[in-house]
């Protein structure tokens, strides 16, 4: 206050010294012999005198003591929250005392409320009859362990988020992951599991392999922060998988993986195709007619509605009023979890729950400790007892719905990722039932029923789901998948189509573009390719002809290759030289043993009669098969780059007149397919990848990307038989042809 004075005072002095001044300076300007100036009467009007001297503050020392004393709190302030001087959680967990509204904070509405500008909200009573029946079922113990997630900034995600990093198949194989080609080393352990990093596509195989022939498989990939990738029944962390990864878009490795999307598995050029749909021709014009529909597809519906702000949801409640009472303690835990300490995070809460057994919030916090290590050391032991603490925290009187609701989810969704399918689809059962009217849950429910190959079960959900909200996306696209699976493709395109365009979660997925498009074409629609377009633009596909699903990026893209730009002109050269013997023994199997030759059975005929025999297959050699063409596999065994292609096939391939293959693509980026002319036609037989038709000759090599779209066509008037090898795209490295999980 005193520069204040000083400044409108001239000075700061009180009256008797202005009157002492004021008579010195008269006696001054006496003195040299003139009156007062105005430039005299200024200076004393600003606080100096006429003489020259200042008084005690000026206007400048008024401004200069302002900006220290500014600069000394924004310092000050800095230092508190450098050094957090302040615990600002133990301040709010206090301030919880005064929750007026029963959100389990303190903040504005609960201010309101105090001073009478708000109308106390009624409380709701904290276990509904739903929380028993849970209880019940669960018969939950209490041992020690567990924590709350954040104890005010709830989870929205884990609540409203699609399955994690699920895979539906069609006969309930068991899953596979596809690991990045360059992560950092993990140590062998046999409790280890096998995580991933890129858009963990995982897919089916008895064998731990990703199956080239699975018809309609399924993924959901995980929105909530702690991942895990799907692998099989027993994930296992292994070394060899460790530097193995496969972004669609893109290969950074992450060991575990955050995404919001889905992908269907796509394979080889007869796999994973939906039923065909009969009597529709398919001809060159139309992708003629493509280019056309490329160039008008802009912004679609989906797009638009995109733009719409989202909802805000309602914060989940996971307090009850005794955790409310040692809200401190759980947050103090909490801090220790979110900062990484996770050991000692688990120890904070495992100590709470001995304090307090029956805290739900404790043993939740404990189960995420749990879930966060199993993570941190590959540890499928770790990842167990997550889930049965999770079950623990479901199963403890008083447990609010909101968390026992979460609880389950996260432990549905930890089974799913050790394979145990039919364990999560009970865990979902029991959900529905607990909250029967809500939605997202039937929609978990129905992935349960498609990850274990119950599609007519889970297509009984879907309808259920649509017959109470007919509007839901995620449920028409899965329903639309279901039948476009059962054959049914004209009756499947509305539901794919209105379920993208809704923008609802989940729907956003290349796999639901992938299937809409091939729908369509199968129709006889050119719409397919604006659909290819918008999967492309909004980062589903690598091109609009180029829609694998397993890629690594940053491979050399385009859809004819010639023998010098693969590197593989050895292995071209003795196919090419020894075409005859290879023919031979090919014509033998036909003649012999026709069962050896077996019909592609993925549906991706539109009609007429191909069959296959397959030598190789995920680098793994079929002994048998070959003992029918033993010339054949002896000259093969000395080219790795076809034989250890576990993610290709080396197979004869008859196609006889009469033949037509829809377009499709190939599940991954990382081959290339060569076709040896064994016995072909002089007329009538073509192959089209992308929008460049060729035609094979007898004992010539045609190299071919298959990630593209591609088309054959067998007019002729005798069958076509060729060789098809596959090999490891040539840039790839050593350790991700080692590491890449097989297709």
């Amino acid at each position: 206050m005193a520069p204040r004075k000083n400044a409108k005072g001239g000075g700061g002095n009180n009256s008797s010294s202005n009157s002492s001044s004021s008579s010195s300076n008269s006696g001054s300007s006496s003195s040299g012999g003139g009156s007062s100036s105005p430039g005299a009467r200024r200076d004393t009007k600003h606080g100096g005198h006429r003489n020259g001297k200042k008084g005690v503050l000026s206007g400048s020392s008024f401004f200069t003591w302002f900006m220290v004393i500014a600069l000394l709190g924004v310092w000050t302030s800095v230092a508190v929250v450098w050094f957090d001087l302040v615990d600002y959680e133990e301040v709010l967990g206090k301030l919880g005392v005064y929750d007026a509204d029963g959100d389990g904070d303190f903040d504005v509405d609960d201010a309101k409320v105090l001073l009478g500008l708000k109308e106390r909200s009624p409380s709701r009573p904290t276990v509904g009859p739903e929380e028993a029946e849970a209880h019940a079922w669960l018969k939950a113990q209490a041992p020690e362990g567990s924590g709350p997630q954040h104890i005010e900034d709830e989870i929205q995600d884990e609540i409203h988020s699609p399955l994690h990093e699920t895979v539906y198949t069609e006969h309930g194989e068991d899953l596979q992951e596809e690991d990045g080609p360059t992560r950092e080393q993990q140590p062998e352990d046999d409790d280890f599991l096998v995580g991933s990093d890129m858009d963990d596509r995982f897919e089916s195989l008895e064998t731990g392999t990703l199956q080239e022939e699975t018809k309609d498989s399924y993924h959901a990939e995980e929105t909530a922060s702690q991942v895990y990738n799907q692998d099989t029944e027993d994930m296992m962390y292994k070394q060899e998988d460790s530097d193995s990864s496969e972004p669609v878009i893109d290969d950074d490795e992450r060991t575990y993986h955050d995404a919001d999307d889905v992908t269907y598995q796509d394979h080889d050029q007869q796999v994973y195709e939906p039923p065909e749909s009969e009597g529709i021709e398919s001809s060159d014009n139309a992708v003629e007619d493509s280019n056309i529909i490329l160039e008008e597809a802009h912004a679609s519906p989906a797009e638009e509605q995109q733009e719409i702000p989202p909802v805000k949801k309602k914060k989940p409640k996971l307090l009850n009023k005794f955790d409310k009472t040692i809200k401190a303690e759980l947050d103090a835990a909490e801090k220790l979890r979110k900062r990484g300490k996770t050991e000692e995070a688990k120890t904070a809460f495992e100590e709470l729950i001995r304090k307090y057994p029956q805290s739900p919030r404790a043993r939740y916090g404990k189960a995420q400790c749990e879930d966060d290590l199993a993570e941190k050391r590959r540890s499928n032991d770790v990842l167990r007892r997550a889930i049965e603490t999770y079950q623990e925290v479901a199963g403890l009187p008083d447990a609010p719905p909101d968390l026992v609701r979460l609880s389950l989810k996260r432990r549905s969704d930890r089974q799913q990722f050790l394979g145990h399918m039919r364990g999560s689809l009970v865990t979902l059962q029991k959900l529905v039932q607990l909250f029967p009217d809500d939605t997202s849950l039937k929609n978990d429910l129905g992935v349960g029923y498609l990850l274990i190959g119950d599609n007519d079960n889970a297509k009984k959900v879907y309808e259920k789901v649509l017959n109470v909200t007919p509007n839901d996306g995620f449920a028409k696209v899965h329903y639309g998948f279901i039948l476009k699976a059962q054959n049914k493709i004209a009756e499947s395109i509305p539901y794919l189509k209105e379920g993208i365009e809704s923008g609802d979660p989940g729907t956003d997925d290349g796999r639901f573009y992938f299937h809409l498009g091939d729908a369509l074409q199968r129709v006889g629609s050119t719409e397919a390719y604006k659909w290819y377009e918008l999967g492309h633009k909004r980062g589903h596909f690598a091109s609009v002809w180029q829609r694998s699903l397993y890629n690594v990026q940053g491979l050399k893209a385009q859809p004819w290759w010639t023998p010098r730009e693969t590197g593989y002109t050895e292995l071209v050269k003795s196919l090419e030289r020894n075409w005859k013997l290879i023919r031979d023994e090919g014509v033998a199997v036909m003649d012999k043993t026709k069962g050896l030759f077996l019909p592609e059975d993925e549906n991706l005929r539109e009609k007429g009669d191909w069959s296959q025999f397959t030598l190789w297959q995920q680098g793994r050699k079929n002994e048998n098969a070959c003992k029918g063409a033993p010339k054949t596999c002896s000259l093969l065994d000395k080219f790795p780059e076809t034989t250890g292609c576990r993610r290709g096939q080396i197979k004869y391939s008859v196609m006889h007149p009469g033949t037509h293959v829809w377009p499709h693509t190939g599940p991954t980026n990382c081959r290339l397919r060569m076709h040896l002319g064994l016995v072909i036609p002089k007329e009538g037989c073509k192959i089209r990848c992308a929008n460049e038709t060729k035609t094979w000759e007898e004992g010539k090599v045609l190299i071919f990307d298959d990630s593209f779209e591609h088309e054959v066509w067998q007019d002729a008037m005798s069958f076509r038989l060729i060789f098809i090898v596959d090999v490891w795209h040539p840039e790839l490295t050593p350790q991700q042809r080692r590491t890449l999980p097989a297709i």
